[in-house]
């Protein structure tokens, strides 16, 4: 490549960076004079590059939103980066299939062998502890209108698919968007309901912005909302435990995605960080599972309900016994 055209492409990947560049740092990278700088500024230009030049003391160039993206410049760090999060984005859902292997695909053509052979490498070997096909992405369209609807406090109109199938048309008041466990979810004011909900948006249709605006509620946290949202979610068991630890502790196993979790004062004259007690309430589908999970806590608990875990725990409690008493060679 000639050495003038390999400077115009080293100047673009410079002011790629994000940040303003002065003409005196330009031209010590480079390795040219400030005039020359400004010569190849305008051949990005004349290339239709969007730089803009910045006025003042610490004035220079930078890269101004254009029509049209310009070509990236990318290191082979910065490539391998880019396409490992679009992998890793596709399983967690923050992105839909055919556009993270579309834009995967594009920079892949453009890698050189050695690269290539890299990547192929690390992907060839590279395992998931998750299962695939858990992760659903909601669509761009719906999710950048439910977006822009929460940052300016817009209401919003969408076509909602229930779980069990029923469709409906909502008038909300979006509060936020999260993004959890594979899946995305807004938290609103439902006003066609009245009342304040979470809704998954891969079950939205369509959105579209209504007139006016709302005020948010003071203090909101989306996400608190979600995860409380999903840990009482109706199913078949109701639990009420009580554990002696703080929900710091408790969540290490029990996640707040599943387990609300109070913790209760400490009784008077009692050290806290020893004395302290949490109340601990799930809505579960099977029981069978919690035992082993209030045995891995390692904390003193009380079941309150139902009853039927309790005896659970002391059939696991029972096998726990069995097995430590028994001596090779025994049945």
């Amino acid at each position: 490549m000639a050495r003038p055209i390999a400077r115009v492409l080293t100047l673009l990947e410079l002011l790629q960076s994000g940040s303003t560049r002065t003409v005196t740092e330009l031209a010590d990278r480079l390795d040219v004079d400030e005039r020359t700088v400004r010569r190849y500024v305008g051949h990005l230009v004349d290339l239709d590059v969007p730089v803009e030049s910045v006025r003042g003391r610490y004035g220079g160039y930078r890269l101004a939103p254009g029509y049209r993206m310009p070509p990236l410049m990318l290191s082979d760090d910065e490539a391998l980066a880019v396409l490992f999060g679009l992998v890793a984005g596709r399983r967690a859902g923050l992105a839909t299939d055919t556009a993270s292997e579309t834009a995967a695909a594009k920079i892949r053509r453009v890698l050189p062998d050695r690269l290539r052979g890299r990547l192929d490498a690390v992907l060839g070997s590279l395992a998931f502890t998750d299962r695939a096909g858990e992760a659903v992405a909601p669509e761009s369209a719906v999710l950048l209108a439910i977006a822009d609807a929460v940052n300016h406090h817009r209401p919003i109109s969408i076509r909602y698919t229930a779980v069990d199938g029923r469709r409906s048309e909502r008038t909300l008041h979006p509060h936020g968007v999260v993004a959890h466990a594979g899946r995305w979810y807004v938290t609103a004011t439902d006003v066609t309901a009245g009342e304040d909900r979470t809704f998954r948006l891969d079950r939205v249709t369509g959105a579209r912005t209504l007139p006016g605006s709302f005020e948010p509620p003071a203090g909101l946290d989306p996400a608190k909302r979600v995860l409380t949202g999903l840990a009482t979610a109706p199913y078949q068991h109701e639990v009420t435990l009580r554990i002696q630890g703080t929900a710091e502790q408790i969540h290490t196993r029990l996640p707040a995605s599943v387990a609300i979790v109070q913790e209760l004062p400490a009784p008077s004259g009692a050290a806290p960080e020893t004395e302290r007690w949490s109340r601990v309430e799930l809505r579960v589908e099977r029981l069978d599972w919690l035992p082993a999970v209030l045995a891995s806590l390692d904390l003193p608990f009380v079941i309150e309900r139902p009853d039927e875990l309790r005896g659970l725990v002391e059939a696991l409690a029972e096998r726990l016994t069995k097995s430590a008493r028994r001596r090779c060679g025994t049945e």
